[in-house]
């Protein structure tokens, strides 16, 4: 636990009393805090005082008397669509809002850093897609180098909640715009902005709120180091809002759709090959098409950025290109579960709509594709453009035939649940295909998450002989 600093001897008041709420809590409580702990459901006020936490409604007019700081759950809208009735009321009263991150940062750093070798660093991922795998990439490379390391954020386990550093250490932080937005404080060492397309943008009012929240990473604290992602315009304008020019090293440029020109320190991937290039001059080339926790264009783009990252800290490519191969991937994102026959059978239930759906199927070939379940606005037509590799597609769960009747011409089975499928696909699969779960569709017709759906699969696939 990271014991809140600057708060000893003040009431601190913590609205939402999830996972983080409850870190946070006690997190306030161990740097001498007296946390006032407030959710607006009963089974979360029932949580906190199990765990021995004193509940304190802030509801009431007179709720904030007293009160030094108000610390919010990144769940809770703080502005938009329209700010919670709470904090709206916080904030009429001048008491400052802040989250876990905020404290974060302002409690990381103590005086036992004077002690150490060599300073902690924090190492920060943002953007739309890819960030958990980015995180986690970077986390497993620090591993496999020996390098002490901690991962946390909205992965893993809430900042609060990791240990106090220890020397030489590193901690790999993945950050949502809901966590960057409201932050106090963020000073990362490394700031790294993976990519940007359309979310939660009912929360930010918009693409301009939403792309100034993940901003607020590299314009707060100003990193040592920025790792930008530059194919999509906002990535392009970010790097030269921090750059001071073309040889400016302290920005490393990412992309996986071009090859880029001569900049101070760029990594990029084309064709299968991750290549490093430093004033003008190469440094260092991975070959990727092999890697198999790292499957397609959009893992490219994370082996990228993570790549970058490390090599910012010191780490060694060979050593990088190591970690890589021994990267198994996160659960339910393009995870190869089985390979049996010679038949690769691959787990990316985190597929639930069209645009994650086109990424998978655009990263395999010969492919037996499970889809469907509860479908989304808009359909699956977008998809027709992505199923070239399709051998065959076996559909399931509530939107069963409505993607068949969208994908048609494409052979296809309605199999319904997904025993049927892996049955059928375990039926017609041949030595060289790959079976793909990629829904494009949620979940919870069948499933309470994308989670239980992808482990259903995972644990019938594993049942299968061979």
């Amino acid at each position: 636990m990271i014991p809140v600093q600057g708060f000893d001897g003040h009431k601190v008041a913590v609205l939402g009393l999830g996972r983080s709420g409850l870190a946070t809590a006690a997190a306030l409580r161990a740097g001498g805090a007296e946390p006032l702990c407030w959710d607006d459901s009963p089974e979360g006020r029932a949580r906190a005082e199990e765990a021995g936490f004193a509940i304190h409604d802030l509801t009431r007019q007179i709720a904030f008397d007293g009160v030094a700081a108000l610390i919010v759950s990144p769940g809770i809208p703080h502005l938009y669509p329209k700010p919670n009735p709470v904090i709206a009321a916080a904030m009429a009263a001048g008491i400052p809002v802040d989250n876990d991150i905020g404290l974060f940062f302002r409690s990381w750093a103590t005086r036992e850093f004077d002690n150490f070798d060599t300073t902690p660093r924090t190492i920060c991922v943002t953007g739309s897609n890819g960030k958990s795998t980015t995180t986690a990439l970077i986390h497993h490379i620090l591993q496999e180098a020996g390098r002490p390391t901690q991962m946390a954020g909205n992965i893993g386990r809430g900042v609060l909640d990791i240990e106090p550093a220890e020397d030489g250490e590193v901690v790999v932080l993945e950050l949502s715009s809901y966590q960057t937005d409201l932050a106090r404080a963020l000073t990362p060492d490394i700031a790294v902005f993976t990519n940007l397309s359309p979310d939660h943008l009912d929360r930010h009012a918009g693409m301009g709120g939403y792309f100034a929240a993940k901003r607020r990473l590299f314009a707060e604290g100003g990193p040592d180091r920025a790792v930008i992602g530059v194919d999509e315009p906002e990535g392009v304008y970010l790097a030269n809002q921090i750059s001071m020019g073309r040889e400016d090293d302290r920005l490393i440029r990412v992309s996986s759709a071009r090859k880029l020109g001569d900049w101070g320190w760029s990594v990029f991937a084309r064709k299968g090959f991750l290549s490093e290039w430093r004033k003008g001059r190469q440094m260092a080339s991975i070959d990727l098409r092999e890697i198999t926790g790292l499957p397609g264009a959009h893992n490219h783009q994370n082996a990228c950025a993570a790549y970058a990252a490390t090599r910012a800290i010191g780490i060694a490519p060979r050593m990088i290109e190591q970690a890589f191969h021994s990267f198994a991937g996160l659960p339910h994102r393009s995870q190869t579960v089985a390979d049996k026959g010679g038949v690769r059978w691959v787990n990316d239930s985190k597929a639930t709509n069209t645009d994650s759906a086109a990424k998978a199927l655009d990263a395999f070939r010969n492919i037996r594709w499970i889809a469907g379940g509860l479908g989304k606005e808009g359909g699956v037509a977008s998809l027709a453009g992505h199923l070239e590799h399709v051998r065959k597609a076996y559909f399931i769960g509530h939107s069963a035939r409505d993607f068949a009747l969208e994908l048609a011409p494409l052979e296809h089975e309605i199999c319904e649940t997904m025993e049927a499928a892996v049955a059928a696909c375990a039926r017609d699969a041949e030595p060289g295909d790959t079976v793909l779960l990629a829904p494009a569709a949620a979940s919870f017709d069948q499933y309470p998450n994308f989670e239980k759906r992808g482990e259903h699969f995972a644990q019938l696939v594993d049942a299968l002989p061979g």
